[in-house]
């Protein structure tokens, strides 16, 4: 066999394997990568061992590729270069629009697949997603990066180098040119990707301005409440206030009458011991 066919045959080798081990859930893939490693021929065992981990987001667009919802994704791609070689701005501007919602719908629909597959994708792996999906609409190499289904990493439109390539891509890396056909029925189905989106996105915004009337509801009975028990304190505040001060008046009042009750005791004592000798004398006559 040519030199040449036996590194093609030992690549798609690799690659079959890859794209098992990355339809693993993340937490099996370094015991199965390493048993399929032991498992190999020496000229494969080495490449399969260096096959790195998937991170949680490159793994859920992995599975969105494997189930085949990214060719919606790719054929709008394609549509948009078209739309930017002619310098249709009016299409660039729907096909802009259209992308978004696009790609929001597919990241949602990644992150549910991951869900039902038994791993959580976080806030910050669901951007990455979002991202890598991105990449792929208006990036013909990163579209055949994604759909190998074998990324590692997850991608970000804009200059992507072969090198950020072959870093993001477990196994080897596909030609840069995927173009799929361009068809009316393509487009109905993005279009139709789109509207679902739109509604989903509509829906929640709806419940989240539901939930914010209702907090706000909430915030002025607490607000009237906050200022009813605050007019209360102070009501309470002045009456105690006053309180005090009629306390301090009648202790000072009492300390008072305590001086006149004891002058008054001993003028009555004074006057007991003065009439009691007054008839003393009076006795002895």
């Amino acid at each position: 066999m040519p030199q040449s066919d036996a590194a093609d045959d030992v690549d798609a080798q690799l690659d079959a394997i890859a794209a098992e081990l990355y339809a693993l859930p993340p937490a099996e893939f370094t015991a199965a990568r390493n048993a399929r490693a032991a498992a190999s021929d020496p000229s494969l065992a080495k490449r399969v061992k260096a096959l790195r981990k998937a991170t949680v987001a490159a793994w859920t667009v992995n599975l969105l590729a494997r189930e085949g919802q990214l060719a919606e994704a790719v054929e709008l791609s394609a549509a948009l270069r078209e739309a930017q070689d002619d310098l249709d701005s009016a299409e660039l501007s729907r096909l802009g629009r259209q992308r978004r919602a696009l790609v929001a719908g597919l990241a949602s629909q990644a992150v549910e697949l991951a869900r039902s597959a038994g791993v959580a994708v976080s806030g910050a792996a669901r951007d990455d997603v979002e991202k890598t999906i991105n990449a792929a609409v208006v990036d013909a190499s990163a579209a055949a990066a994604v759909l190998t289904a074998r990324l590692v990493a997850p991608l970000e439109a804009g200059d992507i180098e072969p090198g950020a390539l072959a870093e993001a891509v477990g196994g080897s890396i596909p030609g840069a040119e995927v173009p799929p056909v361009r068809d009316d029925l393509a487009e109905r189905r993005a279009r139709k990707a789109a509207e679902k989106a739109v509604r989903e996105a509509e829906r929640l915004a709806n419940e989240a301005d539901r939930e914010l009337a209702r907090i706000d509801a909430r915030q002025v009975k607490a607000q009237e409440r906050a200022d009813h028990i605050a007019e209360r304190i102070e009501d309470l505040r002045r009456d105690l206030a006053r309180l005090e001060e009629e306390a301090s008046e009648a202790t000072a009042k009492l300390a008072g009458l305590d001086e006149e009750h004891a002058r008054a005791k001993e003028k009555s004592r004074i006057a007991g011991a003065d009439a009691d000798r007054a008839k003393r004398t009076l006795d002895t006559l």
